[in-house]
């Protein structure tokens, strides 16, 4: 057998180039298996870039919806729709996405507990078939409340998967990969909204007479998950410290892990099972009050309300809209649209490859102290209309480099709390996101409509205050155990994480008698030896 090797971990002092080096590392490549790489691929791509889709899906043919709306209401009532009208449904039909995305993040704790993180996602799939056959059907059937409808079921999807990938991913992958493969959904989701905006183009299935197909599409990438996804691993988390299966947990590891030795991996399992407080999956109201846990709670609180109330989805949701505004010529601006979605794929992607080196704070408060500053940008290019189109486009392009910077918030929910903690901790993040997402996608025509410019001075605001709680209270969760991590917050809390560690083993007999270790470790034994 393979003799263990522990991955050396960068120490205070180490310089930059030594630890580029350590991450160029084989071990480091070697734990990078073709098996981690293809299911966060498949998860990433039937859930989370269908997320992404759907934010920007319903930019490019707003017009002709609303026109669709239009004419129906003048076929049932003999009369139009005024604007401030049609722009209050368009705007219910933009924002129930988010409704639905609400409601299915309140179902996340329930699902991922019962059917597990991977089990959860393929059962899930049956909600995007149900609402492409409504939106592709609704102008058949002259109803506009069918693509209402549609949109609140694909929310309830992207509401379950926006949570479960990432808890999924970072549940799988070992902890010098976590920020690398957390990041993966990341990626998707913006490539999701640079696939609407490429297609939205009028050469494409920007037409009228497309629209209900161009909503309709997102049933491809949800077909081909649902045929390979069954086939790929349970979480090894959740099979051995909520569903104590040893031999399932073994198999997963080694399908995961390839050559790499498992031995230290299912001991690290088995040290955060001892300091976990109860075995059981705590509730979100156990979540709120419990205090060894408070200030993990307020920091997913205030960066996942900052994500959505920093303006990404208002630029999403309404990019033709705000181009339009900047002063950019309507026949330009739909490929300036597509220019901004290709620059988000790349920023993603130097994200998702750059975050094992540089670290979760750097990304986060980065990003948004930028997307803070092109905010303020946004709003002098308006007021004083001096500007240069180039240098509209430019504040653009780095709108959307400061938000693929920002996609962080998605992966640091998982990597602050231990596995009975996590599910009722995306729960409370998930709402708030969707929570916070419909405000700005119901409240943004209005806001810009009664503020002008001056609506973006809100976002510069909130992008403000969360850099600096971040820079504040955030510590650097890179590299490290979900323990560790725990250990980290255990004195801000007030308490010590010995005394987790103690009341966790004196709640559980059982792991006392064994002193967290001996089952486990002679099963794995005995099949190592096979």
């Amino acid at each position: 057998m393979e003799p263990k090797r522990v991955l050396p971990e960068t120490k205070k002092g180490l310089s930059y180039w030594d630890s580029q080096i350590i991450l160029l590392d084989p071990f480091f490549l070697r734990s990078l298996t073709k098996s981690l790489l293809a299911v966060a691929f498949l998860a990433s791509f039937g859930s989370s870039m269908l997320y992404g889709y759907n934010l920007a899906v319903v930019n490019s043919p707003a017009e002709y919806i609303k026109a669709f709306y239009n004419q129906t209401m003048v076929a049932r009532n003999r009369t139009g729709l005024d604007d401030k009208t049609l722009t209050l449904f368009y705007s219910v039909t933009v924002s129930v996405f988010a409704i639905g995305g609400m409601v299915g993040s309140l179902t996340v704790g329930i699902l991922v507990t019962r059917f597990g993180r991977k089990g959860t996602l393929v059962r899930i799939t049956c909600l995007v078939f149900i609402a492409g056959a409504f939106m592709g059907f609704s102008r058949t059937f002259g109803s506009p409340e069918m693509i209402i409808v549609g949109r609140f079921i694909t929310g309830v999807h992207s509401g379950i998967s926006l949570s479960v990938v990432p808890m999924y991913l970072g549940e799988i992958a070992p902890k010098n990969l976590r920020g690398f493969l957390g990041l993966v959904p990341s990626i998707f989701i913006c490539l999701g909204v640079f696939i609407a905006q490429i297609l939205g183009l009028h050469e494409l299935l920007g037409k009228e007479e497309h629209w209900p197909l161009f909503l309709s599409l997102v049933v491809i990438p949800t077909m081909f998950q649902l045929m390979l996804l069954p086939w790929f691993p349970e979480s090894p988390r959740y099979l051995l410290l909520e569903k104590r299966n040893v031999h399932a947990t073994i198999t997963a590891l080694k399908w995961y892990r390839s050559k790499v030795n498992i031995q230290a991996e299912i001991e690290e399992m088995q040290e955060e099972q001892r300091s976990m407080s109860s075995v059981q999956t705590v509730s979100v109201i156990g979540l709120l009050k419990d205090r060894s846990v408070r200030w993990q709670v307020i920091t997913i609180v205030v960066v996942n309300i900052g994500m959505q109330l920093s303006g990404i989805d208002a630029i999403w949701f309404y990019t033709n809209t705000i181009f339009e505004n900047a002063g950019i010529p309507v026949p330009q601006i739909q490929y300036t649209t597509v220019g901004t979605g290709a620059i988000e794929v790349i920023a993603g992607c130097v994200g998702c490859f750059t975050i094992e080196r540089l670290g979760r704070r750097p990304l986060m408060i980065g990003g948004f102290t930028f997307m803070g500053i092109c905010c303020a940008g946004i709003t002098l290019s308006l007021m004083f209309q001096v500007l240069e189109k180039m240098i509209r486009v430019g504040l653009a392009v780095c709108v959307s480099l400061s938000l693929c910077l920002a996609g962080v918030p998605f992966l640091i929910t998982a990597e602050l709390f231990k596995q009975s903690h996590r599910p009722a901790a995306y729960t409370v993040a998930g709402c708030l996101n969707w929570l916070s997402n419909f405000t700005i996608g119901f409240v943004f025509p209005f806001l810009q409509m009664s503020a002008g410019a001056y609506c973006y001075l809100v976002f510069f605001g909130v992008c403000t205050a969360v850099a600096a709680y971040v820079f504040f209270i955030v510590p650097e969760t890179k590299n490290k155990t979900f323990v560790e991590i725990s250990q980290m917050f255990a004195a801000r809390n007030g308490m010590l994480e010995e005394e987790s560690s103690e009341l966790g083993v004196a709640n559980n007999p059982q792991l006392a008698k064994t002193n967290g270790y001996g089952a486990v470790v002679l099963e794995y034994d005995v099949i190592e030896k096979k």
